[in-house]
């Protein structure tokens, strides 16, 4: 998977070494070319000077090919607007902002982007973030049972989550929203943006995902 990382701090230095370490492509952007110091002689990635909401500058990061961007430079501005072009104008599903004031996540998470505010920052949240259906909070220790994160579909908001459980396979235990969380409720209801905490068996988190990509309309015909 191709990723760009948009600044080259302390947090995008570190995330773009774990991404090539873990075996993906990766292009990180910044606009101090001292910046690129924090790289390792081992990063094997590509080095963009420029801006993250730059289209020429993303280009050059080959953003087209781009599967995942995290925006994680020192301004919330910076960040916003270059995981908006990432998303609207380049529609790239996987993108994460990093934030320092929390109190703007409830527009963030409105605009179906993912935030991470500065501090609560590990290169760990970030990861889950960007690659969500990958995301595993716990396992049990006999390992068939897991808890796990996954982005609500667009297609499911103004449904009822209960519909999205399966008994004995998988279940929502809880939803965050707008940066808080909440424990699941029969008659809660998804809204764009919900980041699902759901406990499935280990050999149904395929039928999970499945459940989730069908969308409202495709489960059952219900209501």
């Amino acid at each position: 998977m191709h990723v760009i990382v948009v600044g080259c701090g302390r947090v995008g230095s570190e995330l773009a070494v774990a991404l090539d370490e873990a075996g993906h492509s990766v292009a990180i952007i910044d606009k101090n070319r001292n910046a690129f110091r924090r790289l390792p002689d081992r990063w094997s990635g590509r080095a963009v000077l420029g801006f993250g909401f730059d289209r020429d500058h993303l280009e050059q990061a080959g953003v087209r090919e781009a599967e995942a961007v995290a925006a994680v430079t020192s301004g919330d501005n910076t960040n916003i607007l270059t995981a908006r072009i990432a998303r609207e104008t380049y529609q790239i599903e996987n993108v994460v902002a990093r934030i320092y004031d929390p109190r703007r996540a409830v527009i963030y998470q409105r605009l179906g982007i993912p935030t991470v505010a500065t501090v609560t920052w590990t290169t760990d949240q970030v990861l889950r973030r960007l690659f969500r259906n990958t995301s595993v909070d716990w396992t049990d220790p006999s390992g068939q049972v897991t808890l796990v994160e996954r982005q609500l579909p667009d297609a499911w908001a103004g449904r009822k989550l209960a519909t999205l459980a399966e008994a004995g396979r998988f279940q929502i235990v809880a939803v965050s929203r707008a940066g808080e969380a909440r424990l699941f409720t029969p008659d809660l209801v998804g809204q764009e943006g919900d980041i699902l905490h759901a406990m499935a068996a280990k050999a149904d988190l395929d039928g999970l995902d499945a459940r989730l990509a069908e969308g409202a309309g495709a489960h059952h015909g219900g209501h």
